[in-house]
């Protein structure tokens, strides 16, 4: 049975996570005690304590994406700087696919799910990392979705059928899922998105009776507040850990290091609504450096954790690591 999860205004649940930082500050300075297994922490693995939290940045694998879709734009000369900038090639740069997994008391916490190889060859290692941080798949309660494109949210199926995550219960935007279970999608929406709803319209019906649907502002986990940020679909949603200071899983709100920060104006190729996702990213990357908010950027160079600086008018990614 589909649940629903009670929300407020954005602006309201925005303002109320963001002024809970200095409250929470003098609680969280102290680490949890780690609940990862003494085995786990790979060094591949970017592991990190955010309050009563413990991160582990997994991997989903990675693609490539070309400057039609990363900065259609941009000029010849500006793509072949940030080209540069990102150590891209021929015309196209590396999208890397971040996925925290959350640990908090009893809940492991999934933020997305990757695109299970059927996206892109080179992406499907979210199962095996969740394993080599010392944890069965079984083990996550929660899967938190932004949104349901493939790369995000196609890992929810092995090649059988069965889910990789069994016993979780699935946090999606309700307004994401009537746009994608729209039984008419196929005949409304620009073909070019056709098999992008095929395949998410699948892992959907096979999470139905798990789905709690999501609206601005609910705490869907102790200390973990959703934030709507539509237009590069229409029910987006990033995700806020409470801490010493606020953590931002953003999602596709903003996809690049580069592009999306210092360019928020400029579109991005596979943004459904292209002028409600440009203002959405521009108000985000505005109030990051405005509150010094500590971002987790999903196709950000690994392990796509930062800040978003502020100069005059223009802004910058600076990386933790």
């Amino acid at each position: 049975m589909i649940r629903s999860s009670d929300g407020v205004s954005f602006e309201a649940s925005a303002s109320a996570i963001i002024d809970r930082r200095t409250l929470l500050a003098g609680a969280a300075s102290v680490a949890a005690a780690s609940v990862w297994p003494r085995t786990a922490r790979p060094a591949s693995q970017h592991c990190f304590a955010h309050g009563d939290f413990q991160v582990a940045v997994l991997s989903d694998g990675q693609f490539d994406l070309p400057s039609s879709i990363v900065a259609p734009d941009a000029s010849a000369d500006e793509w072949a700087e940030i080209e540069t900038r990102l150590g891209g090639g021929g015309g196209a740069v590396t999208a890397r696919c971040n996925i925290p997994l959350i640990a908090r008391g009893g809940d492991l916490i999934l933020v997305d799910l990757g695109g299970g190889g059927r996206f892109a060859p080179t992406e499907g290692r979210l199962e095996a990392a969740v394993l080599a941080a010392g944890h069965d798949p079984s083990a996550v309660t929660k899967v938190l979705l932004t949104h349901a494109h493939p790369d995000h949210l196609w890992g929810m199926l092995r090649p059988d059928g069965a889910l990789r995550y069994p016993n979780a219960t699935y946090y999606l935007g309700e307004a994401e899922m009537a746009f994608w279970m729209d039984p008419d999608f196929g005949s409304t929406m620009p073909e070019g998105l056709r098999a992008f709803a095929a395949g998410s319209q699948r892992d959907i019906a096979a999470i139905e009776d798990r789905i709690v649907l999501v609206r601005d502002g609910a705490e869907v986990a102790p200390g973990i507040h959703a934030i709507a940020t539509p237009g590069h679909t229409p029910g987006h949603m990033s995700y806020a850990l409470m801490g010493p200071e606020t953590l931002i899983v953003t999602g596709d709100v903003v996809t690049n290091e580069i592009v999306s920060i210092e360019h928020p104006r400029w579109h991005f190729g596979n943004d459904t609504d292209k002028q409600a996702a440009a203002r959405a990213r521009e108000r985000f990357v505005d109030r990051a450096a405005a509150d010094r908010l500590r971002l987790l950027g999903y196709h950000f160079a690994y392990p796509g954790l930062g800040t978003v600086e502020s100069r005059g008018t223009a802004f910058r990614f600076v990386a933790d690591v």
